[in-house]
């Protein structure tokens, strides 16, 4: 008996010695995406034009990296907060862990090289090698052309200084230990010449994220079979649960239905600032940040259009909102 009860209380120290060997690895040794790139990009108009247009409209960087109102429909960015982040994500929104979105400034960013940034936005690691977290799509991001990453960054580099500093993030366990496993090597793409409209508008979908939000989730992986079917949770303190919608081509819970001119005009109605709701607690309430994309261009988001028409049909109705006094 003595020896059955000393056999396994080797086996047990031994398995705790391979379970620390084990999280020592992924903690000390990963993410592994290589050392960022010996780079210095020029900041030239174009690039800074183009990066401006991106991060603002497409990507969508300005738009997280700032402080949003929730009092109004869609959270549109609260003045004077570019870049200078501070949107919180914790228990309160279902979140598993606390997360406050840094600053991209040049007050934050000066002492990053180019390279860094460049791994940062493409392989989701930071300066000092940790993992970035991907409520930051660094894997759509990584699907970018060089040349337009380059002039994300240009542009980051141009914008107003904002002074501002937010306390490191902790995340529960075991997901502190497994954000060191979610960085990969960017595979980067190319742009497509914008007249071929089917392929452009794929670019544009892609590096927009829309799959992130539009499709539902298991354990932070897109379940198969409703990409772009919508139904993903988004939990808005004081207003609710947000769903966002089927962008597949299915004719009746999708936009099988829709024509052009209703996807474009859809965005444009809200290009107009001045006409921004006011939200009640428990009102209809969106996530989709609709004030940043109706500044793309027209020619884009017919692009985009053509792009989503081809998407396969998935039948997913979704309740698009549910108050906060009726979640019990």
């Amino acid at each position: 008996m003595k020896k059955v009860l000393k056999f396994t209380a080797y086996l047990v120290v031994i398995l705790v010695l391979i379970v620390i060997a084990g999280i020592s690895y992924v903690t000390l040794a990963l993410p592994n995406v290589g050392e960022p790139e010996a780079i210095k990009i020029a900041i030239t108009p174009q690039r800074v034009e183009r990066g401006k247009y991106l991060a603002n409209n497409i990507t969508l960087c300005m738009d997280c990296h700032s402080t949003r109102d929730w009092s109004k429909f869609a959270g549109p960015m609260k003045e004077g907060t570019l870049g200078a982040g501070g949107e919180k994500f914790d228990a309160n929104v279902g979140f598993p862990g606390d997360v406050i979105v840094p600053n991209i400034t040049p007050y934050h960013l000066s002492s990053w090289t180019d390279g860094e940034l460049f791994r940062a936005i493409t392989a989701g690691v930071k300066k000092d090698g940790s993992a970035i977290f991907p409520l930051m799509p660094w894997e759509s991001y990584s699907k970018m052309s060089r040349e337009d990453v380059y002039s994300i960054i240009a542009y980051l580099r141009t914008i107003k200084p904002q002074e501002a500093n937010y306390p490191q993030r902790k995340l529960d366990f075991p997901l502190n230990i497994l954000v060191h496993t979610m960085p990969k090597k960017a595979m980067l793409g190319t742009i497509p010449n914008e007249h071929d409209t089917l392929k452009y508008g794929e670019y544009l979908v892609t590096i927009a994220a829309c799959k992130d939000c539009h499709s539902q989730v298991k354990q932070g992986k897109i379940i198969a079979g409703l990409e772009y079917a919508g139904g993903r949770e988004f939990l808005v303190p004081g207003a609710g649960v947000v769903r966002s919608a089927n962008i597949t081509a299915d004719r009746t819970t999708g936009l099988g239905n829709w024509t052009r001119e209703q996807f474009v005009s859809k965005f444009r109605q809200y290009a107009d600032s001045s006409k921004r709701v006011d939200v009640k607690p428990g009102e209809f309430q969106s996530i989709m940040p609709w004030y940043r994309y109706a500044g793309m261009k027209t020619t884009d988001l017919e692009a985009m259009y053509a792009y989503v028409k081809t998407i396969k049909a998935v039948k997913n109705p979704v309740i698009k909102f549910a108050p906060a006094q009726k979640l019990n």
